[in-house]
Formats: structure tokens, C-alpha cells, sequence
């Protein structure tokens, strides 16, 4: 891998897409960043089988923004390639990073709605969004409504994380004093991980509308991985613990969620179309 300042622009915001192995869900992610102003993208290829192709990407990104592929030599894990992009990110002057999954995509305007919220409330460093989820065959299975306010996300986040890491656009000040992604929790909580240092030293809120769409794949319902993500969730609850309601609560809550698989939870949120976090 080689690191080198990425090309000089004046646009003041890039977008981090990590990839692995899922070349046409990357080209719709690509395709649905439509914005009034130029946005960037790095994408960093995670060893994937087959490369995606930056000609090809260029050409369905056309002139949005400058968009570029950094390929790792080999899988390497999300937080390495993740770390990784962050730093080439921090050798230019962006000014604010959003993140992005390959398998997901953007509402258009999602990035304009949440650049003028953080230019307008100068105190808040990181912004999430509502999303809707769907399943492979894009059919709707409901809206995650995550809290709004501040001061709800740090109660909140004692049962599971208030953001979806997908939808999170912060100032680049949060990646230089927070830093990257720990390489502790490999099975899964890397993001939760993430957006609880975040929150311990800045204040983060999520806008109120629904942004954008997130897929639910079968490997992200597979109880093996399911189980290691929660346990990890407690292990990083237990780092950030308190004596008091929502610590206790979150550790009995995802010690129970450790023998429930997420696929019944999914389906009793469709059928009751209820909107709130995921279990």
C-alpha cells in the first residue's frame, strides 16, 4: 500500500467507502451521492477478488467530485482499511469526512442537509442521520429512528450504538484527536467502538430524517458473526461503565441479545413496523 497526499482540491469534503468484494452495490452507492456542490470520494479497496475499476467509476460518478480508489494488497479487516484511508484523508485539507458502506446509499442532498447543519451549529462535531432499511431484493422492512438530541444519545448508547455508522458526517478535528478505529473488536463493534470515544469528547446528534438506505445482507444476519458483534458490544460498555440505570440495563440487555438471533428481531420490526434501534 502506498500513502500519498491525495489530489489538491478546493472541495472541503470527502467521502470514505470502504470496499470488499461487492462491485455492483459500489457502483449504486457511488451513483447516489448527488449533491448541489462537489464532493470527493476515497474509496479503499479491502483486498477484494476482483478490483473495482476506477475508470468505470469515474464515468458513473462523472463530474461530482474527485473520486479515487486506493487498493490494499491483501484483506486486511475494516479497521485497517478504515485507519488507513483516514490517514490519506488527514494529509489533505477536508475540512469535513463522511463515511459511507458500499452496500448502502444516499438520499440525494443527504450531504448538503448535514454540511449546513454543522456549519450552522458549530458545536456539534459529528452528525448522524435516520435510515431506512431494506432487505437484498430492496424491499422496505422499516425506518430507523435513532435518538435526536445529545444528551439522549449518551443514555442511549449504554444499549447499543445511536448511530448508523453510515450516515455519519464530522469534522475533521474528530479524526485527529480520536483518531481511527480500534483493531481490538475484528469480529464486529469497531464502529460502536468508534462512536463512543467520539461522543466522551465531542458532541454528536442525529439529524431527523431519514437519509439514507441501508441493506441488510445475509452475512449480517448470520448468528456466528451476530453473537461476536454483541459481545463485543459488552466489552466496550463495560470500558465506558457507571453506576447507574443505562449501563446495568445495556449489560443485561445485549447478555440477553447474545442468545437471540438479529433475523427475529428483524422480522417482529417489519411486522410491527416499529422504529427504533436495532437489536
Amino acid at each position: 500500500m502506498h500513502n500519498h497526499l491525495l489530489s489538491e482540491n478546493n472541495t472541503e469534503i470527502i467521502v470514505l467507502l470502504a470496499h470488499y468484494n461487492d462491485n455492483d452495490r459500489l457502483k449504486n452507492a457511488i451513483n447516489s451521492i448527488k449533491e448541489p456542490f462537489a464532493v470527493d470520494v476515497l474509496i479503499v479497496d479491502d483486498g477484494s477478488r476482483v478490483k473495482p475499476d476506477l475508470n468505470e467509476l469515474k464515468t458513473i460518478y462523472g463530474n461530482r467530485g474527485n473520486l479515487q480508489i486506493k487498493y490494499a494488497k491483501k484483506n486486511i479487516g475494516a479497521s485497517k482499511i478504515r485507519n488507513w484511508g483516514i490517514g490519506l484523508i488527514l494529509q489533505s485539507p477536508y475540512q469535513f469526512i463522511g463515511i459511507m458502506d458500499s452496500d448502502d446509499t444516499n438520499k440525494p442532498n443527504r450531504f448538503a442537509k448535514q454540511l449546513e447543519y454543522l456549519k450552522t451549529n458549530k458545536h456539534v462535531a459529528l452528525l448522524g442521520t435516520w435510515g431506512d432499511y431494506f432487505d437484498v431484493n430492496d424491499n422496505f422492512l422499516f425506518t430507523l429512528k435513532h435518538p435526536i438530541s445529545y444528551e439522549e444519545i449518551k443514555k442511549k448508547m449504554y444499549l447499543n450504538s445511536t448511530f448508523l455508522h453510515s450516515s455519519a458526517l464530522y469534522r475533521r478535528e474528530v479524526a485527529e484527536k480520536i483518531g481511527g478505529y480500534s483493531e481490538e473488536y475484528k469480529k464486529g463493534g469497531e464502529d460502536y467502538d468508534f462512536m463512543f470515544r467520539v461522543i466522551k469528547k465531542y458532541q454528536a446528534e442525529n439529524y431527523p430524517e431519514s437519509l439514507v438506505n441501508i441493506t441488510v445482507t445475509e452475512s449480517g444476519l448470520s448468528s456466528g458473526k451476530r453473537f461476536s458483534q454483541v459481545l463485543n458490544r459488552i466489552k466496550i460498555i463495560r470500558k465506558h461503565f457507571y453506576f447507574g440505570f443505562y449501563p446495568i440495563f445495556g449489560i443485561i440487555r445485549n447478555s440477553i441479545l447474545l442468545i437471540t438471533p438479529r433475523s427475529f428481531g428483524l422480522k417482529i420490526r417489519k411486522l410491527f413496523k416499529i422504529e427504533k434501534m436495532p437489536v
